[in-house]
């Protein structure tokens, strides 16, 4: 979604809601700026970027170990308060262009076929990191390329991966089936290429959590995979049958986000499939933060890029 029906469906709000909804229903079933992790990260870390602006407020609640957060989200501070138009345009403060000088509109092949994308950073030559933002129903690659709804979300994540030498992308692709999971693949597989080692790390956004699954059970695009982020999203049952929850086996991060009041998706479904990971691998990297109070767009707005991709990166992204 980009311009106003992203904006609606971040409060789940006018016609396309309904869409939506059906479809969920039926799915349900790094130069200098990356830097240094601490002593027991696998991996680098990426530097402070408007952390103060960004960083989660009150943490009302933990539990599992830390795994589990529930943090304070309030609609007239988090979205009246830091936007200059509600749900249409961040403050200024919030935002910062740089990353248009390394922007683009690009393409990519896949099955015969030339689809678009955009891309920020290190997308000519050798990248450090790929981020990839997958849009949900009804949506386009503009969604994740938006530098001013979502207040100014996308436009950290951007900054932050093009500072650290990585190459942000936010895709068009066909469908939530086969095809479109053949089309992620193959841009990833692109990428994986020309930076071999490069940590892949696949975030998405709503209905394109299908997208994240399939990839995830997918055995040469989840050879790419270094983490997963799940904002305002699916589950998938069929996950815990990998070989990522078998002993031994690889082990993709997860991060899921989620509003307490997303009217789409009920955030208990996804704590049963959080607890279900945690109970058939014990210590499996999965984090879970909800927001109290929060609607179905509320985690693309509102979740902390940085932490999130550190994190992964600490936990062998």
């Amino acid at each position: 979604m980009t311009g106003r029906a992203a904006s609606r469906d971040e409060n789940s709000k006018g016609p396309a809601r309904g869409r939506i909804l059906g479809a969920l229903a039926a799915a349900l079933l790094l130069p200098a700026l990356l830097v240094a992790g601490p002593a027991n990260a696998a991996g680098p870390q990426l530097a402070p970027y408007k952390d103060d602006l960004f960083r989660y407020g009150t943490i009302l609640e933990t539990k599992a170990d830390g795994a589990f957060r529930v943090v304070d989200y309030d609609e007239m501070r988090d979205i009246n308060g830091r936007d200059e138009v509600p749900e249409r345009k961040a403050q200024r403060k919030y935002v910062s262009l740089k990353t248009k000088r390394s922007e683009d509109h690009l393409t990519y092949k896949a099955g015969g076929r030339t689809l678009k994308y955009v891309g920020a950073g290190a997308t000519k030559g050798r990248a450090s990191l790929i981020v990839i933002y997958l849009h949900g129903q009804n949506g386009t690659r503009f969604q994740g390329a938006d530098d001013w709804t979502f207040g100014g979300n996308f436009n950290r994540v951007k900054n932050l991966t093009v500072a650290a030498g990585g190459a942000y992308l936010s895709p068009d692709f066909s469908d939530f089936e086969a095809t479109g999971t053949a089309e992620i693949k193959a841009l990833m597989q692109d990428y994986a290429a020309r930076s071999p080692g490069a940590p892949i790390v696949v975030a998405c956004g709503s209905y394109g959590g299908k997208l994240c699954w399939s990839l995830a059970r997918d055995h040469e695009a989840a050879s790419m995979i270094s983490g997963l982020i799940l904002l305002g999203s699916l589950n998938d049952p069929g996950f815990l049958k990998t070989a990522a929850l078998k002993k031994g086996g690889r082990q993709i991060p997860i991060f899921i986000g989620h509003g307490s009041r997303d009217p789409i998706i009920d955030w208990k479904t996804q704590q049963a499939f959080f607890d279900s990971v945690r109970k058939k691998s014990p210590g499996y990297p999965i984090q879970f933060v909800l927001f109290q109070n929060g609607n179905h767009g509320t985690p693309i707005r509102m979740t902390d890029w940085r932490e999130t991709l550190n994190w992964i990166l600490a936990n062998g992204g």
